[in-house]
């Protein structure tokens, strides 16, 4: 689908030149209904032109890793703030890496917008869509991700200024407030073995292995199909699954489903790990499947059968298909969930994810605005036996 769009196609040069060229590229689409996600189209002088410039300029700082000139473009001083610490927090960690960016698509998507009457002032959320390719230690890979800002801009002359920028951190808001109360609640059904019920081998299972009946032990689990299916649906939801506005683990647990990981269903919403979608719009899953703090609960609980997993100390001992849960603030208060989808050429993870869509991007998360110095991360191995 054309789309307004930044592309830059390899990195500066000191003096600034580039040996390949920025472009930018404005292309009509189909016409759509009015509320329906548009490519930005840009005017002379229009708030749309001050976007398509920001556009332009957040690509170069995904090739440089260092603030570009903005040109008065954004005169909100906070956000630039904000922005240049996760520059330089990226700029470190690749260098550490050993990691040279090679390439940065760049393209923004309008998914509402309201203006005055005057057209003095806008507001636009746009989504960002990222693709950056990277090589490292001879080895050459593509990094995607989404991202969502809503703008506020101002008319100043002849053209806007975008006076104030919302990252929207979508991994940051957990479907259900993990209160201590929630939390006891949680415990009590997932770190002890849960009630003797019969596991539900996936779906997928009877028609590969049709021998194989209900309740029965020793399912191998198939990293690769995880992995696949990560990453067929990690831009998308998929139409046999509720998609929540929080989808981070939601997603998870059916890329751990894909791989033959059977559910355990007690029928209680705070024991087992199980989803029989919604009934008569009562939601009929338990929270470990769509909650990340639930999810941390019952991987770390101690079972002979069923879905299980070891905790490991570090990234590097983690397998495809593997789990980790991030815990932003540093209080035990388990916020998103990813899966080990591929490696780097040092052999680190490379993760999926949802709500914020990603694809193979590095597991530390170091390039979100969820991060912060007090991150924690619960790295879970998955048995290869269920």
């Amino acid at each position: 689908m054309p789309q307004a769009r930044s592309r830059t196609g390899a990195r500066k040069r000191k003096g600034g030149q580039a040996p390949g060229k920025a472009a930018v590229r404005s292309e009509r689409m189909a016409q759509r209904p009015q509320d329906a996600p548009r490519p930005l189209k840009s005017e002379p002088g229009g708030w749309k032109a001050s976007v398509h410039r920001y556009v332009q300029w957040l690509n170069q700082a995904e090739i440089d890793r260092f603030d570009p000139d903005a040109d008065g473009i954004v005169t909100d001083l906070d956000h630039m703030s904000r922005y240049r610490r996760r520059l330089s927090r990226l700029r470190e960690q690749e260098l550490r890496r050993g990691v040279l960016p090679l390439r940065s698509e760049t393209s923004a998507e309008l998914l509402r917008m309201s203006a005055s009457e005057s057209m003095a002032e806008a507001t636009a959320m746009i989504e960002l869509k990222i693709k950056r390719t990277v090589q490292q230690l001879g080895r050459t890979y593509t990094e995607d991700r989404r991202e969502r800002e809503r703008l506020w801009l101002a008319q100043d002359g002849g053209s806007y200024r975008i006076i104030r920028i919302e990252p929207l951190v979508m991994e940051r808001r957990p479907k259900y407030s993990m209160s201590d109360s929630f939390v006891s609640q949680l415990t009590a059904g997932q770190l002890s073995e849960d009630e003797e019920k019969p596991k539900s081998m996936p779906y997928i299972n009877y028609e590969v292995m049709p021998q194989f009946k209900q309740g029965r032990t020793g399912i191998r689990y198939r990293r690769d199909l995880a992995a696949a299916y990560a990453d067929q649906w990690w831009n998308e939801p998929n139409p046999a699954y509720e998609t929540f506005e929080v989808n981070c683990t939601n997603y998870v647990s059916q890329c751990l489903f894909a791989g033959h990981a059977p559910m355990n269903y007690t029928g209680k919403r705070e024991a087992g790990w199980w989803y029989r979608e919604r009934n008569a719009g009562r939601e009929n899953w338990s929270y470990s499947w769509a909650v990340a703090g639930a999810l941390q609960l019952f991987l770390s609980g101690v079972r002979q059968s069923g879905l299980r997993a070891t905790v490991v100390d570090s990234a590097d001992q983690l397998e495809l298909g593997d789990v980790i849960i991030y815990d932003w603030s540093g209080d035990n208060r388990y916020q998103h969930s990813t899966i080990v989808t591929a490696f780097d050429a040092a052999g680190m993870p490379l993760v999926n994810a949802n709500t914020v869509p990603s694809r193979h991007r590095y597991w530390d998360y170091r390039d979100s605005y969820a991060w912060t110095e007090q991150t924690k991360y619960r790295f879970f191995h998955i048995s290869d036996e269920l």
